[in-house]
C-alpha cells in the first residue's frame, strides 16, 4: 500500500549538495513510486522566522520549485506549492498552538541552537515554528514524513500534538499520527573546508559547498581544493572517526552511488586521494551538471514556475480547507 508523504523545504536560495543528498534525492525516489501520494511544500512561512528581503524571497521560492523539477520531481504526479498561499496552514498553527504545551516547545534543541545565547532577541515565530510544521503535516493526513536528524524532534512534537488533540476532543484518529521516514545509508554532508561543520550556504567561502547551480568546472575545482589529510585512503570505518574530511568525501561518494560507506572504503583502499577525488568529481558532474543546466533553464521561464505553484496551491487548498473546516467544527467554531 502506498504512503501519503508530506515534506517541506525552506526557500533559502542557493540549494546545495547537502540539501540534494539530505532531502531532494529522496523526494525523487518517493515521487517515482507509483503507489505514493506526495506533497512537496515550499515553506515560505517558516522562512520569515528570520527577516528576509521580500524580492529575494520571491526569487528563492521560484528557485526551490525549479530545483524540485530539475532534480526529477514530476509536478503532474506530486503536488508542489508554497505554504503562504494556503491559509489553512496559519489557521491550523494557531489552533494547534492552543493544544501544544510550553514544556514541549522548551525541549526543542533546534531553537536553542538557532537563537544562540541571546534568546530574548529571537522571534516568537522561531520559537513556535514546530507547531506550524505540525499544522503543515496534519492538514494533509500524511502517513509518513521524510526527516533528517535535525527534524526528528519536531516530528515527535507533531505526533504529541496530534495525539493530544484527538484525546482532548475525543476524536479517535482524526489527526493522523505520522511516521518518520529516515534515509538508510545516508551520511550527513559536511563542509568541504571543515569536516566538523555542516555544509551550509551561510559559510563565507563558496569553496565549502557544491551548489546545485554550479558548472562542471566549478564542481571539479571545488573537489580538487576540498580539504583532506596527508594520510592515504582509510582501510576501515573505525579509522574514519579521526578523519572527518575523508569521512565526508567518502560519505558523498557513497550517497551518490547508492552504496555503503564500507563498500566505498573498499573500492579506494590503498589508493591516493587525488585518484579518489577524480572519481568523485566525475560522479558529481554526471549527477549535478544536468540539474544545474535545467535549473537555469527553468528560472528563465518565471511564468511556467508560477503556473506550477498556482496549480499546486489549488490542489493543496482542496485538501487543507476541508481538514481545517472539520478542525474548526470539532473545536466549536
Amino acid at each position: 500500500m502506498g504512503k501519503k508523504i508530506f515534506s517541506g523545504v525552506q526557500p533559502t536560495g542557493n540549494l546545495h549538495l547537502g540539501n540534494y543528498l539530505g532531502a531532494i534525492k529522496n523526494f525523487v525516489t518517493l515521487n517515482n513510486d507509483t503507489e505514493n501520494e506526495c506533497i512537496f511544500c515550499v515553506v515560505d512561512l517558516h522562512a520569515i522566522t528570520v527577516k528576509q528581503d521580500s524580492k529575494e524571497l520571491r526569487n528563492n521560492i521560484r528557485e526551490t520549485v525549479a530545483t524540485f523539477i530539475a532534480s526529477g520531481i514530476n509536478p503532474k504526479k506530486s503536488i508542489i506549492f508554497n505554504q503562504s498561499q494556503v491559509s489553512a496552514h496559519a489557521e491550523g498553527a494557531w489552533i494547534l498552538s492552543c493544544v501544544a504545551r510550553m514544556g514541549w516547545l522548551n525541549r526543542m534543541t533546534q531553537f536553542k541552537e538557532k537563537a544562540g545565547k541571546d534568546k530574548e532577541k529571537a522571534s516568537i515565530g522561531l520559537y513556535s515554528y514546530p507547531v506550524l510544521m505540525a499544522s503543515d503535516i496534519l492538514l494533509y493526513d500524511a502517513t509518513h514524513v521524510p526527516v533528517g536528524d535535525d527534524q526528528k524532534q519536531h516530528l515527535e512534537l507533531c505526533r504529541d500534538i496530534a495525539q493530544k488533540f484527538n484525546n482532548d476532543f475525543e476524536v479517535d484518529n482524526f489527526l493522523q499520527v505520522p511516521e518518520p521516514l529516515i534515509q538508510k545509508e545516508f551520511s550527513r554532508i559536511m563542509s568541504l573546508k571543515d569536516g566538523s561543520k555542516k555544509m551550509s550556504k551561510s559559510e563565507l567561502s563558496d569553496l565549502s559547498r557544491i551548489n546545485l547551480t554550479d558548472s562542471k568546472d566549478q564542481i571539479i575545482n571545488k573537489i580538487k581544493k576540498a580539504k583532506t589529510d596527508p594520510m592515504p585512503m582509510p582501510n576501515g570505518l573505525q579509522e574514519l572517526d579521526e578523519r572527518p574530511e575523508a569521512k565526508n568525501l567518502l560519505g558523498i561518494y557513497a550517497s551518490l552511488t547508492n552504496t555503503t560507506l564500507e563498500k566505498s572504503i573498499e573500492n579506494f583502499y590503498g589508493k591516493n586521494f587525488s585518484e579518489f577525488k577524480e572519481s568523485l568529481s566525475e560522479i558529481l558532474v554526471n549527477k549535478i551538471e544536468p540539474i544545474s543546466i535545467e535549473i537555469k533553464k527553468l528560472l528563465a521561464d518565471q511564468k511556467y514556475l508560477d503556473q506550477i505553484l498556482l496549480e499546486g496551491v489549488e490542489k493543496a487548498n482542496l485538501i487543507a480547507s476541508k481538514k481545517i473546516q472539520k478542525i474548526k467544527e470539532i473545536v466549536g467554531f
